[in-house]
């Protein structure tokens, strides 16, 4: 019996008519962000490791794929303290670090503020499951250099039109900022030092509720149990969390920052902005602001980001304010359904087994005049295969004859 010839675990093949499916909704994206002034860069699917394991990738790092030095012998194997001894390079679990990279290399050729999209596959060593692949494409849009608020104006606008011109106009996009988090865990009585563990817990509102928040946090000693669980229920009242400042502020409310994002929201009325202050996001690297792609239909995320000002910092020895929006593409993938784009130009020639060099002929002289063609040999039923050259985006067929001598000789029909 034949070994199974499958692909790596959560790692996909793509037929035809999905493949023109997936690049037809990427071709949407990338035109989206370009109206929006944003330049396409491209970085190496692999980063040196040390790069990848240096703390700004949080518990992505830990799912990063390693590879293997050259020249690795049984001695130096048994000698290494740790598997990262044996790597040098590793394949990235995110396009953010490599952008950062990116710019501390080519800083002095890119304007001083730098509007990029970076649009290509990752790798995490993720456990495979429904929504989940150790290969995927994220669709990411970043502005360097810029430190006010226009560059979060930028991102949400072009994210929301993104989301428009899919068709995905009952998307919301939460927002928060890291400023508001940091005070609402010294309200509570988290320790500083412990705020980045007390933040992951947080993040699991929406999996474990309120009261397993609350137990998680008390196990580890973080904070005041019930002021925490008063707070929780109170941030969960809270609808779409726009009326803060319409009575007395809650204690652990940021009233500048707060008004920041309302400065935003007013900003860009069409966003569909909603103000979620238990918003987390995993990444330890945010600084500031905060946002997510919420479907109403969806238990997860469409997309997120935030503000990161720190990052590029550690590569290039100089602050660089940074803020990115990325949309996870294989979630949008099974929610949009566009039509494939016309192909008018697309012609199909049925042959009976002609001689190859006059089917060369014809095929060539059809390309030079602008089509797209495909040559198949006529099947016994014609009509099957009509349907399905249809479905391949073929909107012209014609049969090549034996006298059939040069293109004009052809009798173009329609496929309908």
């Amino acid at each position: 019996m034949a070994a199974p010839v499958n692909p790596p675990r959560g790692m996909r093949d793509f037929l035809p008519a999905e493949k023109a499916r997936r690049e037809r909704i990427l071709s949407v994206i990338r035109a989206a962000y370009r109206d929006h002034g944003f330049d396409e860069i491209e970085t190496p699917v692999m980063e040196d490791s040390a790069r990848l394991h240096a703390g700004l990738g949080g518990d992505n790092e830990k799912l990063a794929f390693g590879v293997l030095k050259r020249g690795l012998t049984r001695e130096t194997i048994a000698a290494a303290r740790e598997p990262l001894d044996l790597v040098d390079l590793g394949l990235r679990f995110d396009l953010t670090v490599p952008l950062a990279r990116f710019y501390a290399t080519h800083r002095a050729e890119l304007p001083s503020v730098f509007r990029a999209i970076q649009i290509a596959p990752v790798w995490r060593a993720e456990r495979p499951q429904k929504g989940r692949f150790r290969q995927f494409v994220q669709c990411d849009i970043d502005i360097l250099g810029e430190p006010g608020a226009l560059a979060e104006i930028e991102l949400i606008t072009a994210t929301a039109d993104v989301l428009d011109r899919l068709g995905l106009r009952e998307c919301t996009i939460r927002i928060n900022d890291r400023r508001i988090l940091s005070r609402l865990l010294a309200a509570w009585g988290v320790p500083a030092e412990v705020r980045e563990p007390a933040l992951v817990t947080l993040d699991k509102l929406d999996k474990i509720g309120v009261d397993g928040v609350v137990a998680e946090l008390a196990e580890r000693e973080f904070g005041d149990a019930e002021l925490i669980r008063a707070t929780l229920h109170e941030l969960a009242a809270l609808g779409d969390g726009w009326s803060l400042l319409d009575g007395e502020a809650p204690a652990w409310l940021d009233g500048g920052v707060y008004r920041e994002l309302l400065e935003l929201r007013d900003a860009i009325p069409s966003a569909r902005l909603v103000f979620s202050p238990d918003l987390v996001r995993g990444m330890g690297y945010y600084t500031g602001t905060i946002f997510e792609v919420a479907h109403p239909d969806l238990p997860y995320s469409l997309g997120g980001g935030g503000r990161y000002d720190g990052m590029i910092g550690r590569f290039l020895g100089t602050e660089v304010p940074a803020v990115g929006f990325s949309l996870g593409f294989e979630r949008l993938v099974e929610l949009v359904d566009l039509p494939l784009e016309s192909a008018a130009d697309a012609v199909a020639l049925l042959h009976d087994g002609a001689a190859p060099a006059a089917l060369a002929r014809l095929k060539a002289d059809l390309v030079r005049a602008g089509h797209r063609v495909r040559l198949a040999k006529r099947a016994k039923t014609v009509k099957t295969q009509l349907e399905q050259l249809a479905g391949e985006g073929y909107t012209r067929f014609a049969f090549v004859g034996p006298d059939t001598q040069a293109a004009a000789d052809l009798e173009l029909r329609d496929l309908t």
